[in-house]
C-alpha cells in the first residue's frame, strides 16, 4: 500500500508541476477541470445522488464558464457563500451531526458543499494567475499541517480530537501540525527565493501577530475540512471517497482540507492586496 501511494504521489507532481510552472492557463485549467469533476462526482456519491456523473458534469461545466467570464465580484461571491456554509452548516454538524442522507437538509449541505469545492477550484486559479510558487505556499500551509499532524500523533496522540468521527485524529497531532506550519512559515520569510510566497506577504503586511493570526486560523480550517469528509464517508459508509487515487483513495480524500482553507485564504489575499494600495 505505501509503494502504491508513493508511485501516486510520483505520478500526481509529474503532471502537477510542469502544468502549473508552464504559464499555460489552458492548461492549468484543463487539469482544475478534470479535478473538479472528480471531487463533484464523489461528493454526489457521499450525499446519495442518483445520477452522479450528470450532475457533476453540470457543475463542471460551470466551473469553466466562471473560469472563462466569470469578474472578481462572482469568484468573491462564491468564496463569501462556501466560509458562511463552514461557518454555519458544516462547522457545527461536528458536534450535531449531519442531517439524513435522502433529507431536505441533506440535500443543502450537498449543494453548499459543492458551492466549497467550486470555491476551492476558482481560488486555485486565482493565486495561479499570482504565480505557480504563490499558489504553491497556500497549499503548503495545508500540507505542513496535514505531514506534522501525522507524525506528531504518532509520536505523541493520547488524546482523541474526534473519535465518533476520525478515531486515528488527536489533539497532540493537531497541535503538532499547527507547531509546524508556524515554525515553518517563519522560516520562510527568512529566505530570499521565498520572497514571492503567502507567509511572507502576510508577515510584511500585517506583522508577525497578523502571519501566525492566519495561518492558526487556515491550520484550524484544514483541520476542519478533514473531519468533515470523514464525517461524510462515515455516513456514507464508504472508507474512501472514491479509488480514483491508488493508495490515496478519491480526490476529495486528497484536497478536503484544501475545501475551506483557500477560499479563506484568497479572500484574505483580496484583503491584503486592498490594504497594499491603501
Amino acid at each position: 500500500m505505501l509503494k502504491t501511494r508513493i508511485i501516486t504521489a510520483i505520478v500526481l507532481l509529474a503532471v502537477l508541476l510542469p502544468v502549473l510552472f508552464a504559464g499555460s492557463p489552458v492548461a492549468v485549467l484543463c487539469f482544475c477541470a478534470v479535478f473538479f469533476a472528480a471531487a463533484c462526482w464523489e461528493s454526489l456519491r457521499l450525499f446519495g445522488q442518483r445520477l452522479p456523473i450528470p450532475v457533476a458534469l453540470i457543475w463542471t461545466a460551470l466551473f469553466i464558464w466562471l473560469a472563462l467570464t466569470g469578474v472578481q465580484i462572482q469568484f468573491k461571491l462564491v468564496w463569501a457563500v462556501g466560509v458562511l456554509a463552514w461557518l454555519v452548516k458544516f462547522l457545527p454538524s461536528l458536534k450535531f451531526g449531519l442531517p439524513a442522507l435522502g433529507s431536505g437538509s441533506s440535500r443543502i449541505y450537498s449543494s453548499m458543499y459543492l458551492i466549497s469545492i467550486l470555491g476551492c477550484f476558482l481560488a486555485i486559479l486565482t493565486f495561479q494567475r499570482l504565480s505557480a510558487g504563490y499558489l504553491l505556499s497556500v497549499l503548503a500551509v495545508v500540507w505542513i499541517a496535514d505531514v506534522g499532524a501525522y507524525f506528531s500523533g504518532k509520536a505523541f496522540g493520547r488524546h482523541k480530537l474526534a473519535p465518533a468521527i476520525s478515531p486515528g485524529k488527536s489533539w497532540e497531532g493537531a497541535l503538532g501540525g499547527w507547531i509546524c506550519v508556524l515554525i515553518i512559515a517563519a522560516i520562510s520569510t527568512q529566505l530570499p527565493f521565498l520572497a514571492d510566497s503567502f507567509p511572507v506577504a502576510l508577515q510584511q503586511r500585517w506583522g508577525w501577530p497578523g502571519m501566525l493570526l492566519v495561518l492558526s486560523l487556515l491550520t484550524a480550517a484544514s483541520v476542519t475540512g478533514d473531519l468533515i469528509e470523514s464525517q461524510l464517508k462515515r455516513r456514507a459508509q464508504m472508507k474512501d471517497s472514491s479509488q480514483l487515487l491508488p493508495g490515496h483513495g478519491g480526490v476529495l480524500d486528497r484536497i478536503d482540507a484544501l475545501i475551506p482553507v483557500l477560499p479563506i485564504a484568497v479572500l484574505i489575499q483580496t484583503l491584503i492586496e486592498v490594504s497594499s494600495k491603501s
